[in-house]
């Protein structure tokens, strides 16, 4: 029985799910989700990521977390951590880069945050030289200073969407028609989570909410609040959430998000209001939100790209030129990705930010 199937008989139990249920299920599903069956990272899978695009997108950051963690007297040891690092490739770059920061591994304990256990192996390959350890939830992390970076990470957590209907909302939901599946919506009625979005919604437009965005960050924040540390989380989106951005990606090209459940990966726009409201909540500051290509270059991306590309040429040059504009460049990811740093209250922002 497919996935798709099983949505449907549950479809026609119990009634349409939202489209957060239908997220979890297509992504995280435990034989048929789409990350606990495979690893579709990379030029062979169905997207490629930052880290994937070029090894100097890892190397600055990991940099920036080092040069943090001097800046907070070295505490030792410390948890540095990832929330869903895919194959491995960023934190391998991370621990490149700061090899020769004296202390910084010695005191590191590497943490992975990831559910899949198809990632796990891989990533375990790749990074076994360091002693990766892995939690499934960031609730396991250790109580002790928290460095950790977050990249196309909250892009992937379940979203619900609601429509407004006069002071009221109706929510978007998944149903079943002739046995495929099909959006529609419920009643409409009152949300008080969404009572402060009336004042700049109009009738008929549609707001995505993530609990599980401002709970994760809530975790983080308190960790880096009693303990010393930052957070770098870095994905696409806007400080506050307006349309729907649901998207579903199968062999690098958009598809159906309804189609083929848990054969493509599904994603939505974050919405860093959220995660910043989180993050003082709980005791933390966060810097200005800030455009990915501003934040890589104020760490210095193009001197390091100038420096790797002395004795390049022919296709290897024109490669790591396209990275790097790839990465950086206002039309293709350097407007499109944001960054948002969570550090402490009477800290320093990390490198690259803005308080």
């Amino acid at each position: 029985m497919t996935l798709k199937d099983q949505i449907v008989r549950r479809i026609r139990q119990d009634g349409p799910i939202s489209i957060a249920s239908y997220m979890r299920d297509c992504l995280l599903h435990p034989t048929l989700g789409y990350y606990t069956s495979r690893a579709p990272f990379g030029a062979q899978g169905d997207f490629i990521t930052a880290p994937e695009i070029s090894q100097i997108f890892g190397e600055v950051i990991g940099l920036a977390l080092a040069q943090a963690w001097i800046s907070q007297g070295r505490p030792t040891p410390f948890t540095l951590a990832e929330l869903g690092p895919g194959r491995g490739t960023l934190m391998a770059d991370i621990l490149r880069a700061t090899r020769l920061v004296p202390g910084f591994h010695d005191a590191a304990r590497l943490v992975l945050v990831e559910a899949s256990p198809a990632l796990r192996k891989v990533q375990a390959e790749i990074l076994s030289p360091h002693a990766p350890t892995w939690s499934e939830q960031v609730e396991d992390l250790p109580e002790r200073a928290l460095f950790i970076v977050a990249n196309e990470f909250f892009d992937a957590l379940p979203v619900r969407q609601f429509l407004r209907a006069g002071t009221g909302w109706r929510e978007r939901r998944v149903g079943e028609k002739g046995g495929d599946l099909v959006f529609g919506l419920g009643p409409a009625g009152p949300q008080p989570t969404l009572t402060h979005r009336l004042d700049d919604t109009a009738e008929g437009d549609l707001v995505e909410t993530c609990p599980l965005a401002a709970e994760v960050t809530t975790i983080l924040a308190e960790r880096i609040a009693a303990h010393g540390g930052v957070a770098l989380i870095l994905d696409y989106g806007d400080w506050r959430s307006l349309g729907d951005t649901l998207q579903a990606v199968a062999a690098h090209e958009t598809v159906d998000a309804l189609d083929k459940p848990g054969q493509a990966d599904l994603t939505a726009h974050v919405d860093f209001e959220v995660l910043a409201n989180a993050a003082r909540r709980a005791g933390c500051a966060h810097t200005r939100l800030t455009p990915q290509g501003v934040f890589l270059e104020r760490l210095g991306i193009t001197a390091r790209a100038q420096a790797l590309s002395k004795g390049l040429t022919g296709e290897a040059l024109d490669q790591l030129v396209a990275a790097h504009r790839r990465l950086t460049h206002p039309d293709e990811m350097g407007n499109l990705f944001k960054t948002l740093g969570i550090f402490p209250a009477e800290g320093t922002p990390p490198p690259g930010l803005d308080p």
